[in-house]
C-alpha cells in the first residue's frame, strides 16, 4: 500500500511532542525533519504584575482577550496579588473583546460577556466584529500569547486607540542558526512540506528570513514548491500573513491530523499525476 508521505521529507517546526511527531510522519512513509522555530516559553509574572494593578486602579475602555490560558493566567496573578474581585469587577466594566472558543469559555465561567467575538476563530474575524465601535481615544489592553497579532494592532492603531500589550508568557527566541538551516533548507528546496503547530513558529522563521537575505526566495518556494502545513486556523492566518497563499489545514485543530493531511494531499496529487 502506497504511503502519502513517502520519501518526503517533512519538516517539524514544534518544540513539544516531537518524538510523537516523527512517529507519525514516519508511519506515513515520511523522513521528519525537527527543526524547532520556537523558543523556550516561561511564566512572566513579575512583568504582568504592575500591568494588572495598573488596570485595576486606572479602569480600561476596552480588553481584548486572545487566548484562554491567557486569559487563565491574568486572572490567577490578579488573585496571587489579592486583587481578584477588583480585577473582575474592572473588566466586567469594560468592553470585553475574544478571539477563540476556549477564550469565551473562561469568560463565561467568570460570567464576563464579551461584546466583540471573532466569527471565525481568527483574528481577521474579531477585527470584522470590532469594525462597528468606535475606539478614537479609547485605553484598549491586549491579552497576547507570543504572537503580536499585527493586523489588530494595525487595527486599533488605524482607529487611533491607546492600546497597550500584557503578555502573561514570554518566548526566548529559537537558535538563529535552526533558523539558518531551516531556511537554507526551504530555499534550495531540500524539504517537501514544513509543518507549523503556533503563529509564533511562523513569526520567528518570517523574521529571520527579514532580517537576512532569505524571505524572496522563502516566499517563493512556499508558493511554489514547498507545502506549508499548519496545525489550526490562527497559524494558518499567521502564515497568509506572511504571503503565503497555499496552506494546508486540517479540519480538526490537532498535529495527528494535520499530519494525515498532508498524506492524503500527495497521495492525491500522486493519483492526479498519474491520471
Amino acid at each position: 500500500m502506497t504511503k502519502g508521505l513517502e520519501g518526503k521529507h517533512i519538516v517539524l517546526t514544534g518544540s513539544r511532542r516531537t518524538e510523537e511527531m516523527c512517529a507519525l510522519v514516519e508511519k506515513q512513509g515520511g523522513i521528519p525533519i525537527v527543526k524547532p522555530a520556537q523558543g523556550t516559553v516561561f511564566l512572566d509574572e513579575k512583568e504582568v504584575e504592575p500591568e494588572i494593578i495598573r488596570i485595576v486602579k486606572e479602569g480600561v475602555d476596552w480588553i481584548v482577550f486572545t487566548t484562554g490560558i491567557g486569559a487563565e493566567t491574568l486572572f490567577k496573578i490578579a488573585e496571587n496579588l489579592g486583587i481578584y474581585e477588583r480585577f473582575i469587577t474592572t473588566i466586567k466594566k469594560a468592553k470585553v473583546a475574544t478571539r477563540g472558543y476556549k477564550t469565551r469559555s473562561v469568560l463565561k465561567k467568570l460570567g464576563i460577556a464579551p461584546i466583540a467575538v471573532d466569527d471565525d476563530g481568527t483574528t481577521q474575524g474579531l477585527i470584522r466584529n470590532l469594525e462597528e465601535f468606535e475606539f478614537n481615544d479609547q485605553r484598549v489592553t491586549i491579552q497576547l500569547h507570543g504572537d503580536s497579532a499585527p493586523k489588530l494592532i494595525r487595527f486599533l492603531e488605524g482607529r487611533g486607540a491607546v492600546y497597550s500589550q500584557i503578555l502573561p508568557y514570554k518566548h526566548l527566541i529559537p537558535d538563529s542558526q535552526v533558523l539558518k538551516s531551516l531556511c537554507d533548507e526551504i530555499s534550495k528546496g531540500k524539504v517537501d512540506a514544513v509543518c507549523f503547530t503556533t503563529a509564533l513558529q511562523v513569526r520567528f522563521l518570517f523574521d529571520y528570513a527579514r532580517e537576512t537575505k532569505y524571505l524572496p526566495q522563502i516566499k517563493n518556494m512556499f508558493n511554489n514548491k514547498v507545502m506549508a502545513a499548519s496545525v489550526g486556523k490562527i497559524t494558518a492566518e499567521a502564515l497568509h500573513e506572511e504571503g503565503v497563499e497555499n496552506v494546508l489545514q486540517p479540519e480538526k485543530q490537532r498535529m495527528g491530523a494535520m499530519i494525515v493531511k498532508l498524506s492524503r494531499y500527495y497521495l492525491e496529487k500522486k493519483e492526479n499525476t498519474d491520471d
